[in-house]
């Protein structure tokens, strides 16, 4: 059986985090395995509250999962302060991990701020250079390049940005785009668009959480980026098409629609 690790805060609600990432993976039928760095009082309508793991004790989560059961695949998602991101980057390069997939989490679906000031340099500066692929949503993707992304050619703009500072794969969620929902994965100067129907479904709590851990399942399993995210894509797709309605505000997935 194939082995991901989710790095992450987690959601007492169940929606986004690590409890949407190990549903994902399970989804995927690989083992699901979580290092956790602050816990979080949020719901669909917002988050309420972050309480954060110290440093240490998420290296020792990460060194107890490395030399016991040493994962295929590696998804990181909420950071919250510099001292975890320094930690992380440190462990992963200790037990040279593969396949690194990094959310740079830095907004909720609900808007509120989950990475404080000092914290977003260190992400950019030693988080993501390690990252095979990272997945910004178009509000992150504009804190990372400095500029409004308003149109597709604007989300290639900032993707040739970004690829100045990292040389690795980056993807763009086109989410918050008026009328569709494509993405575009950029390496190299190698534009690939994955276009999709916007689908009517306003819960979208997780979304993000959920398409990485996805891309994560599928480097775990060996296949190439471009197939992983491809895949990635239409099981958040199905996922959101199954229309769950569950909260007051925006809503989770059916992560286990396929079951």
């Amino acid at each position: 059986m194939k082995k991901v690790l989710t790095i992450a805060g987690s959601d007492c609600s169940g929606g986004a985090g690590i409890q949407a990432d190990i549903k994902t993976i399970t989804a995927h039928k690989m083992y699901a395995m979580s290092a956790i760095t602050a816990l979080t009082a949020q719901n669909t309508t917002g988050v309420y509250g972050v309480f954060d793991a110290s440093p240490e004790f998420v290296g020792q989560q990460i060194d107890c999962i490395f030399t016991d059961i040493f994962p295929d695949a590696v998804k990181i998602g909420m950071v919250s302060n510099e001292k975890i991101i320094e930690m992380i980057v440190q462990k992963l390069k200790e037990y040279n991990a593969k396949n690194i997939v990094v959310d740079p989490v830095m907004i909720s679906t609900s808007g509120s701020r989950l990475l404080n000031e000092n914290a977003m340099e260190t992400l950019i500066n030693k988080l993501i250079p390690i990252a095979d692929i990272i997945t910004p949503n178009i509000p992150e993707a504009e804190c990372l390049c400095g500029f409004e992304i308003s149109s597709p050619e604007s989300m290639i703009e900032s993707a040739e940005k970004i690829a100045k500072a990292y040389n690795g794969y980056i993807l763009i969620k086109g989410g918050h785009l008026s009328t569709t929902a494509d993405d575009l994965l950029y390496h190299d100067g190698e534009i690939t668009w994955f276009k999709e129907e916007k689908v009517d479904n306003p819960n979208t709590h997780g979304t993000g959480c959920t398409l990485s851990s996805a891309i994560a399942c599928g480097l775990a399993e060996g296949l190439d980026m471009k197939t992983s995210v491809k895949n990635a894509k239409a099981y958040i797709t199905g996922a959101l098409r199954a229309g769950l309605n569950l909260g007051a505000g925006s809503g989770p997935l059916n992560h286990c629609y396929k079951l």
